[in-house]
């Protein structure tokens, strides 16, 4: 990078604000290979990777009106996997420390990073280049000819894409909000549950275009029956809201390795009548009309435009952390649930032969799924705040009903 520090991006800006001991904003991928890890090769691939990614070798400061990121020469280390899926990166009180770490189990290499400094789309590049460096390493002259992901300018990688390509776009007309269901009945002592349950992506895209919609539809068709039928009776005229982070890389020119998604929202409200059938249709439909290119633009510089007003550059940060806290209370209360499609994840032919799966995770305040694919298995890492796991046990058993084949793993947690 040509400068030693820049600003945080404003998506960065709410994460950094809204952190907590339960949801410390840490998103995880994993690639597991199809032989155990070596943890010295692990540790000299991840020393090459860094040099590949000047961008995340950066610490994370507070400054008076801003956070920023400065450059630092740090160096990563790989550790045996000892904590919990997504256990906290950052606090203030902690300076000077690389805010990602990568961990192994196995034959499984984890990466987690705090999401201030890039959402998954740049979190799985570096895996990526963190993986094919270490095959490379483990066989040598078998790989040497692999491309790096790592093929965008240093520049392009840490562009503030919001500020690029910030339009002014102005919504035809705001869209009124309604409170929606809330998950309730969370574990104590902030504790998470993880789920890992892999599905054939083929029987996914089959079943789905069987009922004419997007596997991203039926997915969140699923859980929201599986969300309706563990509301309580007297609150079941509520609507149910799944919000699905998207990539803006998908409409602009952008090949930043910082965080550039904006949230959309599908809500709907479920009767006793609603099944399968006409709930994915719905929702489908609405997904569709929320992803349209002009709608999506709109928001984008609707979320972007408070860093152009230049009455707010001067006000002091813990009076704009207490501002972000606020609306993103605020905005919560028009969330039930979160699924987030990362796609399908493509890997050089060579390197095929010595990946067998990834998956991924992301903490939060009530849950989270994330779903990946590499060839036909399909994994959703969900993240659970919630003491009951009767949510997830009715979606995959409206999976396994509905004619799938599913494997489902899950950690312990006190109670």
């Amino acid at each position: 990078m040509s400068d030693s520090w820049y600003k945080v991006d404003n998506v960065a800006k709410v994460f950094l604000a809204t952190a907590s001991m339960r949801d410390p904003r840490v998103f995880r991928i994993s690639c597991t290979l199809q032989e155990q890890v070596d943890p010295d090769t692990l540790n000299e691939a991840l020393r090459r990777t860094a040099q590949e990614w000047p961008q995340f070798q950066v610490t994370l400061h507070r400054g008076l009106f801003w956070h920023y990121f400065e450059s630092t020469d740090l160096t990563p280390t790989a550790q045996p996997e000892a904590k919990a899926p997504c256990a906290p990166l950052y606090t203030p009180e902690r300076r000077n420390r690389l805010i990602y770490r990568v961990t192994y189990f196995g034959a499984r290499i984890n990466l987690e990073m705090f999401h201030a400094i890039t959402d998954g789309n740049g979190g799985l590049l570096y895996l990526k280049s963190i993986v094919r460096n270490y095959l490379a390493l483990r066989h040598p002259g078998n790989l040497d000819s692999v491309p790096s992901p790592n093929s965008a300018s240093a520049g392009d990688l840490a562009q503030d894409s919001f500020r690029n390509f910030y339009g002014g776009t102005r919504r035809r007309k705001a869209e009124k909000k309604t409170k929606v269901y809330r998950l309730h009945g969370f574990l104590p002592y902030d504790q998470l549950q993880f789920f890992e349950g892999h599905l054939s992506a083929r029987q996914v895209l089959d079943r789905s275009h069987a009922l004419g919609v997007s596997m991203t539809s039926y997915l969140g068709a699923c859980f929201m029956l599986a969300i309706y039928h563990d509301m309580p009776a007297l609150e079941r005229s509520k609507p149910i809201s799944i919000s699905l982070p998207v990539n803006l890389r998908n409409y602009y020119p952008s090949e930043t390795a910082r965080n550039f998604f904006n949230s959309v929202y599908v809500t709907h409200t479920l009767t006793e009548a609603d099944t399968l059938e006409t709930v994915a249709p719905v929702f489908d439909a609405k997904l569709k009309e929320v992803l349209r290119p002009e709608n999506i633009r709109a928001q984008m510089d609707e979320y972007e435009k408070l860093e152009h007003v230049p009455a707010i550059r001067p006000v002091p940060l813990f009076l704009k952390n207490a501002t972000v806290k606020l609306f993103t209370k605020l905005e919560d209360r028009h969330v039930t649930a979160v699924v987030s499609n990362m796609g399908r994840i493509t890997i050089p032919a060579e390197l095929q032969p010595y990946i067998r799966s990834f998956a991924a995770f992301s903490s939060c305040k009530t849950l989270f799924t994330v779903v990946c694919s590499y060839g036909d298995d399909l994994v959703l890492g969900t993240a659970s705040a919630l003491r009951s796991t009767t949510i997830l046990q009715r979606f995959y058993r409206s999976l396994a009903k509905d004619g799938l084949d599913v494997t489902l793993y899950a950690t312990e947690v006190e109670k």
